[in-house]
């Protein structure tokens, strides 16, 4: 829990408890999902969402974004599926979740297409 804890003193200024505890559960799944598998620097690869969550939460941006956040790799990257998604956090999440991980497969031309895409949704 460690890796949370950067997250969880950016959300503990905005969220209640309850959503708090929800982004937890979201990072316990992302963190054993992701267990044993490593960024080109040799960090877990976790910390990569966790990063992306802390972006998002210094934004203050609601609980369900910040858990698609640390979720986003997981029905791309392990055996998790949409389904799965569905059932642990809702429809929404898992909407998220699933979004994220269409995007990633698109092929842009250049990173100009790819940021005009992204801000399209």
């Amino acid at each position: 829990m460690y890796l949370f804890e950067s997250l969880n003193q950016l959300i503990q200024t905005y969220l209640p408890e309850d959503q708090i505890k929800r982004l937890q559960q979201a990072y316990l799944v992302a963190r054993d999902a992701h267990e044993g598998q490593t960024r080109s620097s040799g960090e877990p690869y976790i910390t990569h969402p966790v990063a992306v969550a802390c972006i998002l939460a210094e934004m203050k941006l609601d609980y369900e974004t910040l858990m698609a956040a640390l979720l986003h790799d997981v029905i791309e990257d392990t055996p998790a599926t949409y389904q799965d998604m569905e059932q642990l956090f809702g429809k929404s999440v898992a909407e998220l979740v699933e979004g994220v991980s269409k995007l990633d497969k698109l092929n842009f031309r250049d990173k100009k297409e790819a940021q005009a895409e992204n801000s399209a949704r």
